[in-house]
């Protein structure tokens, strides 16, 4: 991240500015980087200097962020096709962003499905399966592959989560199941990589507008009223930013946040605080 940090030593009792190295020197792997959440910290890495490989399995769509990401600069992008269920395309990312960059400083574990808004009766055992393999054990996966070259760097691991890990949500017990799990995996990998030199956190967003959202509330009969039913729900009067939240993972991976590993950073514009009356979604 550009410009620096304080710091005050007991050893050196004057306050000295410390100036992180440049981020053109850093490369980071974003899963799921061609849209959405993933997308936003693309941008924001990118536009600070990051190498970048994101990773999907749209080809056409990836080749086109990568390719707009890079003539905009100063960084660059390369986007690698990989289904993250895969531990062959998620080693195949890896060893190509190493091939092409030199090195890893930081892992966003990103790629993720939300699916549809079912009760206990109507999941299947099989449907939960499923998303564990891509919401949960990709990310294990993942980490596990990268954590060679992160060592080596000292680099960091943010894992993308959500809210409902922490407050639920109707219709979506599997959902928050690997979304929670998420929470505690990142807490004790953080404990076992410290000694490593490794930062493992875990960024927590809420409501988010993505193109997804977008491309829904298009399709509804007033969903004009949906959104702004959405947007009541932070005490901020709105839901936050792709680039909110890739500015968040950015902050995450720099020197500035040397100091913080095991967090759950919160990104819900004060969605969770206060009480407050709680009432059914309206007909859409």
């Amino acid at each position: 991240m550009k410009g620096g940090f304080l710091k005050k030593s007991p050893m050196n009792p004057e306050t000295e500015v410390i100036r992180p190295a440049h981020s053109l020197d850093k490369v980071a792997i974003i899963t799921g980087g061609n849209k959405g959440i993933g997308l936003g910290c693309a941008k924001v890495f990118v536009a600070d200097g990051y190498s970048v490989t994101i990773c999907g399995r749209d080809s056409a769509v990836g080749e086109r962020v990568a390719i707009d990401l890079t003539a905009k600069g100063p960084g660059k992008c390369h986007f690698e096709k990989c289904d993250v269920r895969k531990r062959d395309d998620i080693e195949r990312l890896i060893h190509t962003t190493i091939e092409m960059f030199g090195q890893l400083n930081c892992l966003i574990n990103n790629a993720g499905i939300h699916p549809p808004f079912k009760t206990i009766d109507e999941f299947s055992v099989e449907e939960f399966h499923a998303l564990l393999e891509m919401n949960l054990i990709s990310y294990f996966t993942a980490c596990k592959l990268a954590l060679p070259y992160l060592r080596k760097t000292h680099g960091s691991i943010i894992n993308i989560g959500s809210l409902t890990s922490i407050l639920g949500d109707y219709g979506t017990t599997i959902y928050c199941s690997t979304k929670a799990a998420i929470n505690g995996f990142t807490k004790a990998l953080a404990i076992e990589e410290a000694r490593n030199g490794v930062r493992v956190n875990a960024v927590i967003p809420g409501n988010i507008i993505t193109q997804s959202r977008q491309d829904l509330e298009a399709t509804m009969r007033n969903g004009q009223a949906f959104h702004d039913f959405v947007e009541s729900w932070q005490w901020l009067g709105r839901s936050g930013t792709i680039e909110e939240s890739g500015y968040t993972c950015l902050f995450l991976a720099s020197d500035g946040a040397g100091f913080i590993t095991g967090t759950e950073l919160i990104l819900s514009g004060g969605a969770e605080l206060g009480f407050g009356p709680k009432r059914p979604m309206p007909e859409f």
